[in-house]
């Protein structure tokens, strides 16, 4: 079992500063094998900004792997939009492009899906599909893809689905990955893709904002994910007060035609209302899980 804490669109400019150091807390509490960081690290990708947010990475405990969003190339100079787009993003969270973290059991690829000819429209390169399911391929473990824009999203979204989203979900299911993670949106969302010619071989999983103030209706959060060949457990953590807390958990099961909802989810979001993490900060196995 493998767990992955899932945080995005943290907005270094417009934080809240109470919850910087309860998602620090939180974070390193959980002892994930990874941090997925998908973008939007910056409001307006000032170079203030990014020292926060590297400072902030700075503080995690666990590796970290991250992608740019739409906020961190530049809105206002536009030089440096055009001309140089990531050359702060590269200068202080990651010098590539498309990142890939690999450790026993799981493979992680970042994709950079932001546009700088769009504010916040993003797009999928296809360039970058064929690499990343070229890297894939060599992995027998758990094959997760994070991306800052989402590939599908519901219907009452205004904002418009990044170019070639279709194409790309696609892709992806045609090279085995399994785990899709993004942001964006400002808000949760834990469901299989409905992928044409796949079914349901991949699980999305998008959360909010880990600490922005612009909130979309819905609260600060992040999600842990407890990951196997064949099961995922995801639990939203929500901040509430000074704290991040656990406010409802999915469990879903992987076969012959893909991800399926399992066990009593009422009462698994009842039980880690409750408190069900070990002192190790993971959640005790379920049937399901374990």
């Amino acid at each position: 079992m493998n767990r992955i804490a899932h945080i995005s669109d943290l907005h270094f400019g417009r934080s809240d500063p109470e919850l910087l150091d309860p998602l620090i807390r939180a974070l390193n509490a959980a002892k994930p094998d990874l941090v997925a960081a998908t973008g939007d690290f910056t409001q307006r990708a000032r170079r203030s900004q990014y020292r926060d947010a590297r400072a902030f990475l700075d503080r995690l405990e666990a590796p970290w792997l991250s992608v740019p969003g739409n906020h961190d190339v530049s809105l206002d100079n536009l030089w440096l939009r055009f001309m140089r787009p990531y050359a702060r993003y590269r200068k202080h969270i990651a010098s590539d492009l498309l990142t890939v973290h690999e450790a026993e059991g799981f493979m992680a690829i970042g994709l950079n899906t932001v546009d700088r000819f769009r504010v916040q429209r993003g797009k999928a390169r296809r360039a970058q599909l064929h690499r990343a399911c070229e890297l894939l391929s060599q992995t027998d473990g758990i094959r997760v893809v994070l991306a800052h824009h989402p590939f599908e999203q519901d219907e009452d979204i205004k904002k418009s689905l990044m170019k070639h989203a279709h194409l790309g979900i696609e892709k992806l299911a045609e090279c085995g990955v399994q785990l899709v993670l993004s942001g964006h949106l400002h808000r949760w969302r834990t469901e299989p893709f409905l992928s044409a010619k796949h079914g349901r071989q991949i699980l999305q999983v998008h959360v909010g904002t880990g600490l922005s103030t612009r909130l979309r209706g819905q609260e600060n959060d992040f999600a842990l994910l407890d990951v196997s060949a064949t099961t995922a457990r995801v639990t939203r953590m929500v901040a509430r007060g000074r704290n991040f807390e656990p406010a409802g958990v999915r469990e879903f099961s992987f076969g012959a035609d893909g991800w399926h909802e399992t066990g009593d989810t009422e009462a698994a979001g009842a039980a880690s209302k409750s408190g069900t993490f070990t002192a190790e900060g993971r959640a005790p196995p379920s049937e399901e899980t374990s």
